[in-house]
């Protein structure tokens, strides 16, 4: 199973964490799975972009991003060359890193 390492962020991971999902899983599945309540203000279906992350290390390993994403992706708070949707993000047999930014363009937060 790959493993997920989730850079510190005050309200989401404050000491950072790991954990491990299994391949085909998505980014968003695997951290809500571990208790990390990562924003999806769409639940999932890629018509937002709440679920935002940079992924610093594996971002080669996800599957490939769809014109969908990309297209929401440039409405994303703190986009990077390696952003992607989590809910999108579908993990490999590899290692990957991430950070959730400070910010996401949500107004509203509500608990999933």
């Amino acid at each position: 199973m790959p493993v997920i390492r989730i850079l510190p962020h005050p309200e989401y991971a404050p000491e950072g964490q790991t954990i491990e999902a299994p391949a085909g899983a998505s980014l968003c599945e695997a951290l809500l799975d571990h208790g990390i309540e990562i924003e999806h203000a769409c639940e999932m279906s890629c018509a937002c972009t709440t679920c935002h992350v940079v992924v610093k290390e594996g971002f080669e390993s996800l599957g490939e991003m769809d014109e969908a994403e990309e297209d929401l992706l440039d409405r994303a708070w703190g986009l990077t060359p390696t952003s992607r949707l989590s809910c999108q993000a579908i993990l490999s047999d590899r290692d990957v890193t991430i950070e959730i930014p400070k910010y996401s363009i949500n107004q509203v937060k509500e608990k999933h």
